[in-house]
């Protein structure tokens, strides 16, 4: 009885190391990181807009390329530059002072809470609660929306991503790069309402 027991042992420990490394042959392909975690994830930095205050890395690249392609965006309207998206903008723009500074930073926080949700930032702090997409551009539900998007418009938005995305750091030849454009190009149906 001893030597079936050792011998029952001997084939399951032998089955067991088998399986095992059966399985491990499935896992040859390596799980690509979230676009949040690409972009410095959850580690903690100090926030440069709010001295004291730290910010996942991942949430500041967000907030970056936000605030960038805000910028451009405005640079162009200001300068009447063609195809410029002030139509968009035109309610947030027409504030004036501190209200319109109030407006275009809840802007930006509301685009870097999608944007980093919505590409793996999981903690707390990168919670969306705004409207669903359709809703926030359509002017007739959502008052800061100025007009809706056509294909040409939306295409032009991408750019201007694009170009803050390079600004900060993000090359256009890149596999990040390309995964943002997918997540942007994910959104065009319930944007583009025209």
């Amino acid at each position: 009885m001893k030597n079936f027991s050792k011998i029952t042992l001997s084939v399951l420990v032998a089955a067991s190391a088998t399986l095992t490394s059966c399985n491990n042959d499935d896992d040859s392909a390596p799980v690509k990181a979230s676009i949040y975690e690409r972009l410095g994830g959850t580690k903690m930095v100090a926030d440069p807009d709010n001295s004291g205050q730290m910010i996942e890395q991942g949430r500041l690249s967000f907030r970056k390329v936000v605030n960038s392609t805000i910028g451009l965006i405005v640079a162009d309207i200001q300068s009447n530059a063609s195809g410029n998206l002030q139509a968009h903008f035109a309610p947030v723009l027409a504030e004036t002072g501190s209200t319109q500074a109030t407006s275009i930073a809840k802007l930006s926080d509301n685009l870097t809470d999608f944007f980093s949700y919505n590409t793996g930032g999981t903690n707390s702090v990168n919670t969306y609660s705004g409207l669903n997409m359709v809703a926030a551009h359509d002017p007739a539900v959502n008052a800061r929306m100025g007009t809706k998007s056509s294909n040409a418009d939306y295409t032009k938005f991408e750019g201007y991503v694009g170009a803050a995305a390079n600004a900060n750091g993000v090359a256009s030849n890149t596999v990040l790069y390309t995964d943002i454009v997918a997540v942007l190009e994910s959104l065009r149906t319930p944007i583009v309402q025209k």
